[in-house]
């Protein structure tokens, strides 16, 4: 260990040494071999800087690690992956959970357990030789975990609903240090609130998700070049008005990059690409998108049959970690207006790269489970993302620039935001901001549970739900660490 950083984040060196001594994973501060490696993460752009990073193995040396944030007052951020980093970590503690990986499935159940550590592409894996999936997303190497406790839109989204509505139970260690078992029997506020806003309770240390019985999708993308936009855009909002639940897509505009890894025809091109998962034979799968052919030829076309296990294919994320910021509104109907400025302000002229994700929403999202969920703005029928590359000089800033002005243009029929897809950005993150992901009914619910569960606020690395009343953090080390 090295005492000048204990020294300046005012802890004691033989504390911390005692906390090493009561985990198996990794204890390190800054200047430790190793400290970097286990805090990055997939965003570049953003990373935790805490005073102390835990390794967890297991839940117990995650009950170590925050009763040791709790004796001394220290915050407590987590990651898996970190895709989604919203709020990095300045100071504090930070839990990296990627060792705690491990899957089991339930087939006669049809149900998986979930490290808190553990990657979709492994849950696929696990899932697919029962002819079960789970309702994963577009990326394969997102961490599960966190991806359900947020919501969780996935690739079958508008049949199944959300991720986090298939939340059948979770182990959480919450602020006093408990190891806590949560189900709709036991706990069935905690579960609730853990379907949809379980980062502000404690570190969830393995989750029991519902599998549903799917082995194959008839999916894939069509490729537009960008100037044919507008006619993809208009031909989507027709086609969307009457699409079964059966089909989730979206489109993304994407400024290519002239890449000699790039598809021939994509490179240093703007691209219209949109996606398509239909759990469906191939034969309906045709006719359903013979209409948005229709609109032009394709630079490619590989709508065909897959296995669910290969479903990365459809969205085509790049698996490499890289420097981004994000923003997203939920809307109720398109405004053709608001799409053209959104591409004018976003399009190959635009002096960042930025990715567009236009995503229909409805079916079964839009309908409560039978388990009640903390998920707010189910009336949404779109999502519409923008993801910015931050390369070069005032990137963050100009990216924040244009997120404004396409919140702006869209504000009309806006009900809200998805919280997991605001990356980055976290000195920005407000109580209103996180206000935008619920109700106000559902947000005061929550509160006061983040007030019985959490009034020191120990977990605010995230889009906080603030405790009605919170209390002083402590700062002398108490005796029980």
């Amino acid at each position: 260990m090295t005492n000048s950083v204990t020294s300046t984040t005012h802890l004691p060196a033989h504390e911390v040494k005692a906390l090493n001594d009561r985990t198996r994973g990794p204890v390190l501060v800054p200047g430790d071999g190793g400290f970097d490696e286990e805090r990055a993460g997939f965003q570049t752009a953003y990373r935790h800087r805490p005073a102390v990073v835990v390794g967890a193995e297991s839940a117990e040396d995650v009950r170590a690690a925050v009763r040791f944030a709790a004796a001394y007052g220290l915050p407590v951020a987590v990651q898996a992956t970190g895709h989604g980093l919203s709020v990095a970590a300045d100071g504090g503690v930070l839990i990296s959970t990627r060792r705690m990986d491990g899957v089991r499935i339930d087939a006669g159940a049809r149900t998986a357990w979930i490290g808190a550590g553990a990657r979709w592409e492994q849950v696929v894996e696990a899932a697919a030789p029962y002819g079960l999936a789970p309702l994963s997303g577009s990326a394969p190497g997102v961490g599960a975990v966190s991806y359900t406790l947020g919501g969780g839109i996935g690739l079958l989204a508008r049949q199944f609903g959300y991720a986090a509505d298939q939340l059948r139970c979770a182990e959480i260690v919450t602020a006093d240090g408990r190891l806590r078992q949560v189900d709709a029997a036991g706990d069935p506020e905690l579960l609730w609130a853990l379907r949809g806003a379980g980062h502000n309770f404690g570190v969830v240390t393995g989750i029991a998700v519902g599998l549903v019985p799917v082995g194959s999708v008839y999916g894939g993308g069509m490729y537009f070049d960008g100037g044919r936009a507008d006619d993809v855009l208009r031909a989507y909002a027709d086609w969307t008005a009457t699409a079964p639940d059966e089909v989730t897509s979206s489109v993304g505009l994407i400024p290519y990059p002239d890449l000699p890894q790039l598809p021939g025809p994509l490179r240093g091109r703007y691209v219209a690409h949109v996606r398509i998962a239909f759990n469906g034979t191939p034969d309906d799968g045709e006719r359903l998108v013979a209409p948005l052919r229709a609109v032009g030829p394709r630079l490619i076309d590989d709508l065909r049959e897959l296995p669910y296990s290969e479903g990365a294919s459809i969205y085509q994320d790049p698996p490499f970690p890289h420097a981004y910021s994000g923003n997203n509104t939920m809307v109720r109907a398109l405004d053709p207006a608001a799409l053209r400025a959104v591409l004018e302000l976003t399009g190959p002229g635009a002096p960042l790269m930025h990715v567009v994700d236009l995503r229909q929403l409805g079916g079964a999202l839009s309908r409560e489970p039978a388990g009640a969920s903390a998920v707010g703005n189910r009336e949404a029928r779109y999502i519409l993302r923008v993801v910015s590359m931050l390369e070069g000089p005032g990137a963050t800033e100009a990216a924040r620039e244009v997120h404004d002005l396409v919140t702006e243009a869209l504000a009309g029929a806006a009900t809200g935001s998805s919280l997991p897809f605001l990356y980055g950005d976290g000195e920005r993150a407000t109580e209103a901001q996180t206000r935008t992901g619920y109700s106000e009914e559902t947000y005061r619910r929550l509160a006061a549970l983040k007030t019985a569960l959490d009034p020191a606020n120990l977990f605010r690395y995230n889009r906080n739900i603030l405790p009605v009343t919170p209390v002083a953090h402590h700062k002398e080390a108490s005796s029980h660490i």
